[in-house]
C-alpha cells in the first residue's frame, strides 16, 4: 500500500520562522559571533550600487518639506488625523525612533532607520506608529533613493511642529537605513513586555541595569502611570531623572522635552487595550505589517487605543502654545482611571474653555489629562522651578526645546562634519564633539621625515603603538563618537583613565609636544599620535624581514578643553580591552564576550579583530607590559607567532584561575606563556580557530602583516567622516 503524499510539507515544520531554533541552540553557551556579522552586504539590495550621501545631496529638501506640511492635515479615512492633523502621530514616531538612544554605549537612536524592525516595530510604547509610517510611504515612495526612512522620520517630526506654529532649530540628513533587525542591541533580559527585571536594587532608580536606560521591557522612557504602574509624581521623577540622563539629558532638557512633546497631540485610550490583536510583527499576512487590530467600534478616530491613557495634554493640540503649564499650574489634578483603565491625572474643576475639543467628534469638549511623568514636573522641586521659569517665559521655553528637540533627534548623527543638508544649524554645541579643521597638508618626504623624528625620540615601539591605539580605540560605531581625531587623550577624562596607562601617556604626549614644537610647519598631535604607531608597526613589519607603508592619512585636528563636555565623555571609557589583554576588574560577563562586544562598536569583523589580536600580542602592546598571550620569542617583531604557537599541538593548556592559564610544553611540563580566556578563544572557538589557522600556516606570513595593516588603518581612520571609505 503506497504512503499517501497529501499534505506532505516539503521544508522541516518550523525552521524558518521559529527564531529561537538553530544548529547553535544545542550548545547554548557557544561564543556566538553574529554580533561582528550584523548588515551584512547581502542583506542590503543596493549593496554596492548607491552612495546615500551623495543622493541626498540631489534632494530638494524645500520640496520635501513642502509635501510633509501637506500630508499633516490630508486626513486619510483608513487612519483618520486627530482634529485633522497628523502632527501629534508624527512628533510621536520621530520621537520613539530617536528616544532609544542610550550614551552607555551610543546604541539605538534614529541613525539607522531600526524602527521598521522588530523588536521596535512591535514594541508596547510604539503601538500605531506602524500607521504614521505607512502615512509617509507615498512621500518615501516619490523621493525614493534621495531620503532614507531614517532621515524622513526625523524630518516628518520637525514638519509636524512646524506646521502647528513652532520654529525647530534645524534639521540635518545623513542617516543611513539598515536592512534587517539588529540583533546586536541588548534591550533587556525580560521575555515579556513590560516586564521589569533590570534593577539590582528595586529601591533604587539609579540600580538599573547597565547599558539600559528605558525602565521596562518595550518602554521608549518611563511608565506614564507612575513606578511600577503606580501613581506617584515623586518617584516617577527619579525614575525620569535616571532614564533621560542616561540619554544624555540634563533636568532643563528633560522639563523641556517633556512639556514640548506633550503641547501637541493627544493619549489613545478609548477602550479596553487586552482586546488589540497581535503586534505587527505577530500579525498574520493579510493585515499587511499592521498591527494592534482594534475590534472596538471603528477600529480607530475616537475609538483608538494606544497607551491606554486618554486625552490631551493642552487646550489647543493641533497649536504650539504655553497652554500646557497654563493648565498644569492653574489647576488641581486628581488621579483617575482612563476607559481603558490606566491610571491618569485630571483637572479638578475646569474651565470649560480651557477643555480641549474631541479629536474626531464635532463640538463636544473633553477633559485634559496629564500622565504621571507631567505631575512630576509640578511636584518634584528641581522639575518645578524649571517648569515655572518656563511658563513665565515662553520665549525661552521654546528656544530650549527646540535645541533639546535637535539635540534628541541627532545625537547619535555623530559629529557635525557628517550632518548634510542645507537647514543644518551655523552653531557648533558642545554634545556635537566639535574638532577644529586643519589646513596643512604633508607631502610624502614630509611625513617620512616625520616618521623618522618620531621613531628617534626615546619612546619605544610598543609605547607609541599604544597611545596611537588607546586614542583610536574608544571611538563607536553605534553613535560616531570617540576616536583619534580630536587627540582628546590628552584633556580630562581620557588622560586619567586606568586603561590609559597615564604615566606612560604623559610620557608620550610629552615627547610629542616636544616634537612638535620644534617643527617649522604645525601638525596636530592628534596626527603625530597615529603617525608615531604607524612608524612604530613598519619598523616591526621590518623585523619581520617585509618592507611595508602602512598608509597614513593626516587631517586631524586638535581639540580644546573648551570643545570638550567632559562629564559626557565618562561613557566612553574603557573597563576592558582585549586587544591589550586588560579589564578593569572581574566582571560578571566573560573576558571573550566584553572583546566582541567592543569589537562591533569600533565596527571591526571577526576576521579583522582576529588579526588585529594576533598583531598586538607579538607587538608586545598589552596594558602595563603584561605578558598573557604573547606567544612569542621575538616580541616586538610583527610575526604570525601568535597563531602558530596557539594551534601548535606541542602545547597544552592548563586552568590556574578563572581567567589566567598555562601554556605547557608536553614533553617537559614546563610552562611555556601564560594565556587569558580572550588569547585562547582563538583557538577553542571553531569560528576563530579557522581564521586562526590561515595566519598560522606558512605561506600566509605576507597575508597576516598585510591584514594586519589594513585592520590597524581602518581602526586609525575609522573617525575620519572626511575621508573615503
Amino acid at each position: 500500500m503506497e504512503k499517501s503524499e497529501k499534505g506532505k510539507c516539503p521544508v522541516m515544520h518550523g525552521a524558518n520562522t521559529e527564531t529561537d531554533r538553530s544548529v547553535m541552540s544545542w550548545w547554548p553557551n557557544a561564543l556566538n559571533l553574529d554580533i561582528l556579522h550584523q548588515h551584512d552586504t547581502k542583506t542590503n539590495p543596493y549593496a554596492s550600487d548607491n552612495n546615500y550621501r551623495e543622493a541626498f545631496k540631489k534632494l530638494d529638501l524645500d520640496a520635501l518639506k513642502t509635501d510633509l506640511k501637506k500630508l499633516m492635515t490630508d486626513s486619510q479615512d483608513w487612519w483618520p488625523a486627530d482634529w485633522g492633523h497628523y502632527g501629534g502621530l508624527m512628533i510621536r514616531m520621530a520621537w520613539h525612533s530617536a528616544g532609544t538612544y542610550r550614551t552607555e554605549d551610543g546604541r539605538g537612536g534614529s541613525n539607522t532607520g531600526n524602527q521598521r524592525f522588530a523588536p521596535l516595530n512591535s514594541w508596547p510604547d510604539n503601538v500605531n506608529l506602524d500607521k504614521a509610517r505607512r502615512l509617509l510611504w507615498p512621500l518615501k515612495k516619490k523621493y525614493g533613493n534621495k531620503i532614507s526612512w531614517a532621515d524622513l522620520m526625523i524630518l516628518a517630526g520637525n514638519m509636524a511642529y512646524e506646521s502647528m506654529g513652532f520654529k525647530t532649530f534645524g534639521f540635518a540628513g545623513g542617516r543611513e537605513d539598515i536592512w534587517h533587525p539588529e540583533k546586536d542591541i541588548y534591550w533587556g533580559a525580560e521575555k515579556e513586555w513590560l516586564g521589569k527585571d533590570r534593577y539590582s536594587d528595586k529601591t533604587d532608580e539609579e540600580s538599573l541595569e547597565n547599558p539600559l536606560a528605558a525602565v521596562q521591557m518595550g518602554l521608549i522612557y518611563v511608565n506614564p502611570e507612575g513606578v511600577d504602574g503606580n501613581p506617584d509624581p515623586l518617584k516617577t521623577a527619579q525614575a525620569i531623572r535616571v532614564t533621560f540622563k542616561r540619554m544624555a539629558m540634563n533636568d532643563e532638557e528633560t522639563v523641556a522635552l517633556t512639556a514640548g512633546g506633550h503641547t501637541v497631540g493627544k493619549s489613545h485610550g478609548n477602550g479596553d487595550a487586552e482586546k488589540l490583536g497581535p503586534d505587527p510583527e505577530a500579525a498574520d499576512v493579510h493585515e499587511q505589517g499592521f498591527g494592534w487590530k482594534n475590534p472596538k467600534g471603528k477600529g480607530k478616530a475616537e475609538d483608538t487605543i494606544t497607551s491606554g491613557i486618554e486625552g490631551a495634554w493642552t487646550t489647543h493640540p493641533d497649536k504650539w502654545d504655553n497652554s500646557y503649564f497654563h493648565l498644569l499650574f492653574n489647576y488641581e489634578w486628581e488621579s483617575v482611571k482612563s476607559p481603558a483603565g490606566a491610571w491618569q491625572w485630571e483637572p479638578v474643576n475646569i474651565k470649560e474653555e480651557d477643555k480641549p475639543f474631541d479629536a474626531h467628534v464635532p463640538g463636544v469638549r473633553r477633559n485634559p489629562m496629564m500622565t504621571d511623568a507631567d505631575m512630576a514636573l509640578k511636584i518634584d522641586p528641581e522639575y518645578r522651578k524649571i517648569s515655572e521659569r518656563f511658563y513665565k517665559d515662553p520665549k525661552y521655553f521654546s528656544e530650549v526645546f527646540a535645541k533639546a528637540w535637535f539635540k534628541l533627534t541627532h545625537r547619535d548623527l555623530g559629529p557635525k562634519s557628517r550632518y548634510l543638508g542645507q537647514d543644518v544649524p551655523n552653531e557648533d554645541l558642545i554634545w556635537q564633539d566639535t574638532i577644529p579643521s586643519v589646513k596643512y597638508s604633508l607631502s610624502e618626504s614630509e611625513i617620512e621625515d616625520l616618521k623618522a623624528k618620531l621613531l628617534n625620540c626615546g619612546l619605544t615601539r610598543s609605547e607609541l603603538i599604544n597611545t596611537a591605539w588607546d586614542s583610536a580605540r574608544t571611538f563607536r560605531s553605534s553613535d560616531f563618537r570617540g576616536g583619534a581625531n580630536g587627540a582628546r587623550i590628552r584633556l580630562d577624562p581620557q588622560k586619567n583613565w586606568e586603561g590609559n596607562e597615564p604615566k606612560r601617556l604623559a610620557k608620550v604626549l610629552s615627547k610629542l609636544t616636544d616634537i612638535q614644537a620644534e617643527l617649522e610647519k604645525k601638525v596636530s598631535i592628534a596626527d603625530l599620535i597615529v603617525l608615531g604607531g604607524s612608524a612604530a608597526i613598519e619598523e616591526a613589519a621590518k623585523a619581520a624581514g617585509l618592507d611595508i607603508t602602512v598608509p597614513f592619512a593626516p587631517g586631524r585636528g586638535d581639540a580644546t578643553a573648551e570643545m570638550t563636555d567632559s562629564e559626557s565623555f565618562d561613557v566612553l571609557e574603557p573597563l576592558h580591552d582585549g586587544y591589550r589583554n586588560w579589564q578593569k576588574k572581574a566582571y560578571a560577563v566573560k573576558p571573550e564576550e566584553m572583546l566582541l562586544d567592543r569589537t562591533q562598536l569600533m565596527g571591526l569583523t571577526a576576521p579583522e579583530m582576529t588579526v588585529l589580536i594576533g598583531g598586538m600580542r607579538v607587538l608586545g602592546t598589552n596594558h602595563g607590559g603584561n605578558k598573557h598571550g604573547v606567544f612569542t620569542d621575538r616580541e616586538g617583531v610583527l610575526s604570525n607567532d601568535f597563531f602558530v604557537n596557539l594551534t601548535d599541538m606541542n602545547f597544552e593548556w592548563q586552568p590556574v584561575s578563572d581567567n589566567l592559564y598555562n601554556i605547557v610544553e608536553r614533553k617537559s611540563g614546563k610552562t611555556k606563556w601564560t594565556a587569558t580566556r580572550v588569547d585562547l578563544v582563538f583557538g577553542s572557538n571553531s569560528v576563530l580557530r579557522a581564521y586562526a589557522e590561515v595566519y598560522a600556516q606558512d605561506d600566509n606570513k605576507t597575508k597576516f602583516v598585510n591584514d594586519f595593516v589594513k585592520a590597524w588603518v581602518k581602526i586609525m581612520n575609522s573617525d575620519r567622516f572626511d575621508l573615503e571609505k
